[in-house]
């Protein structure tokens, strides 16, 4: 791959325009490639592939003949950069690429980016656990998915427990059980644990629930039922009675799965609908012949962007990071068909087709999903422009400017300053940011404990030193135009001097107190060198506000939790290596407790069972070399 890199500092009365993209045209060539087009502050505006550079650069130079939004663009050019590459669907992966990492301007953006949860069936223990898992397949074991969200995850997983009994819990747990848990008692696990079933028929329950995640279930059905009979007739009726309720199961789940399409095995049903200026695209997961979820996407789109350019925007940004299906099932045509789907074929090695049916079972599923891409793009406009009123409300209430576009929520959460966490959520025109939730481990070795100020005081400073080396022009986007703080005129005098300390005392900031009897409703705002007033007590913004500081605190409070969790059972033993679960339950066992294991001598930790010399060594080196 070649670049050809243009992007230099401009000043500010640099030319733009078509006359600057003219400019480019005598060094290009017809090699396919990406260019991206550049403001007077080298921001990148646009990305786009090109299969000949130079007859597509060549189409921006004309002065006529754009659309609204590709004539803004041109008009704020500047400059623009080149990468040459080796095919047209070369440049379509780093188009997609580029785009997900720059974000620009003018481009169809999916702003949802989030990886999907699978099924993992671990294959590290003799009777292997079936849990929950999203990220890198790091784990050894079988992995089924995506499905579409935790949810749709949790509840196969609790179908599969019901009709297959396999554990859930952790390897450390399975290993110090001594009796069932509560979900054998319940019928959600056969308790290999204490010997309640056989490794054999374990792993037989295991291939079964394999099956059932790659749609074979007929074959578990007859199976589970000649098993049945036979028991029947061996007078074990009790066995009989479990096999029966496992086949009752079966057929339950299999019927709650709703849409279980029978020509179709492996798919994304994707559909696109757009209204005013605004789209939103469904995406169904199919897999094994069963529905495993659906989600909704809202990429950022212009009022004057065909439907064609923004599917196949959204679909090479989705597949960017993921693994697609053998078939894509589109509502309508893309710009690039060939080409996305040679470039997705590369991607997954194997081929992968795109579709765009007409009529049988693919046309019902894309009318099924258009149909809740409809009804989800009316709801979120719909939510749109409340929010937009409340935003509105807000400004008024607070005598800023204009709407805020970004609103930033503190809290703190310890107990007796042990655990100590800072919170911050955003909230915006769209509603709550949750991507731009912001988590702090409170590290200040001076501070009280309790001493709320003290840690607001670090949160405050941390955020903003990294916001002013990160964006010191205030143009990405990321600075507040509200500060909403957890107390009364104290706390916001306080934090304004934090603030002017850190030459960022024009944010505008409120103090949001509860009234004297403590009364949601009753809620006092503070402003600095401005007499404390409230809202009306039915007012849509003081609800908002009361949204806004209780999902900070939620979010404080969740933070606080895992944290003191984690801190929960920790020990030193945790930080030895080669010492797992097992080990650590035998040395605590045999000492008491994690100071007397650093404390033993090297003869008492090899008389520990299951540690041998060579791990009693390097636990005794441990301890000593720490001191």
């Amino acid at each position: 791959m070649d670049i050809s890199d243009t992007n230099e500092t401009h000043p500010k009365d640099v030319p733009t325009g078509p006359d600057v993209i003219q400019g480019y045209l005598k060094t290009l060539d017809t090699s396919p490639g990406v260019y991206r087009m550049l403001d007077a502050e080298s921001r990148v505006l646009y990305v786009g592939k090109a299969r000949n550079l130079r007859a597509r650069v060549s189409s921006y130079a004309r002065p006529t003949g754009h659309s609204p939004r590709i004539a803004r663009m041109i008009a704020m050019t500047a400059s623009m950069m080149f990468l040459t590459t080796r095919t047209e669907t070369e440049a379509l992966l780093l188009e997609q690429n580029l785009i997900k990492q720059l974000k620009p301007k003018f481009n169809v953006l999916l702003r949802d980016d989030k990886s999907f949860p699978n099924i993992l069936v671990t294959a590290d223990h003799d009777f292997p656990q079936i849990k929950k898992h999203r990220g890198a397949k790091k784990e050894k074991g079988a992995y089924y998915g995506p499905f579409a969200s935790a949810g749709a995850v949790n509840r196969t997983l609790n179908q599969l427990q019901r009709v297959f009994l396999l554990r859930d819990c952790s390897n450390a747990m399975f290993e110090s059980r001594t009796r069932p848990c509560l979900q054998f008692q319940i019928k959600r696990c056969s308790a290999p644990c204490v010997g309640k079933i056989s490794t054999e028929d374990y792993g037989q329950t295991v291939r079964d629930a394999e099956k059932f995640l790659t749609g074979k279930t007929t074959d578990i059905q007859a199976r589970l039922a000649a098993e049945m009979s036979a028991a029947s007739e061996a007078m074990a009726f009790e066995r009989a009675a479990a096999l029966r309720d496992r086949i009752k199961a079966l057929t339950q789940v299999q019927t709650a799965q709703g849409i279980n399409p029978q020509s179709v095995s492996e798919a994304d049903i994707i559909a696109l609908h757009m209204d005013g200026g605004q789209a939103c695209v469904q995406v169904f997961f199919i897999r094994a012949n069963q529905n495993w979820g659906n989600k909704d996407y809202y990429p950022r789109v212009g009022p004057d962007v065909d439907a064609a350019e923004v599917l196949e925007a959204f679909i090479g940004q989705f597949y960017d990071t993921r693994e697609p299906p053998r078939q894509l099932i589109l509502s309508n045509e893309i710009e690039n068909p060939d080409l996305m789907a040679e470039a997705l074929t590369g991607k997954l090695g194997r081929k992968v087709e795109l579709l765009v049916p007409q009529r049988g079972e693919k046309a019902e599923l894309i009318e099924s999903a258009l149909r809740n891409a409809r009804e989800s793009l009316a709801r979120k406009m719909a939510e749109t422009a409340t929010q937009a009123r409340l935003m509105k409300g807000v400004a008024e209430a607070f005598g800023l400017e204009g709407p805020p576009a970004r609103i930033e929520v503190y809290d703190n959460s310890h107990i007796q300053g042990a655990f100590a966490v800072g919170a911050m959520i955003v909230a915006g025109p769209e509603g709550f940011m949750k991507n731009q939730y912001r988590k702090f481990n409170i590290r200040g070795e001076e501070l009280t404990p309790g001493d709320d100020f003290g840690m607001m005081k670090e949160v405050l400073t941390r955020r903003f030193k990294r916001l002013i080396k990160e964006d010191p022009e205030r143009k990405e986007g990321h600075w507040p135009d509200l500060l909403l703080i957890d107390g009364g005129a104290g706390q916001v005098s306080a934090v304004r001097e934090i603030m002017e300390a850190h030459g960022v005392g024009d944010i505008p900031m409120v103090g949001v107190a509860k009234g004297v009897d403590r009364d949601a409703g009753k809620e006092e705002f503070y402003r600095t060198g401005k007499q404390p007033f409230a809202l009306r007590h039915n007012d849509p913004v003081l609800y908002f506000i009361q949204r806004m500081r209780d999902e900070a605190h939620r979010f404080a409070i969740g933070t606080h939790r895992a944290k003191r969790a984690k801190s929960v059972g920790a020990t030193p033993l945790d930080d030895v290596p080669g010492v797992g679960a097992a080990r650590k339950r035998a040395l605590l066992a045999h000492f008491g407790s994690a100071k007397a294991v650093a404390r033993a001598n090297l003869s008492d930790l090899k008389a520990v069972e299951g540690v041998s010399g060579a791990l009693a060594e390097k636990i005794y080196d441990f301890f000593h070399e720490r001191g």
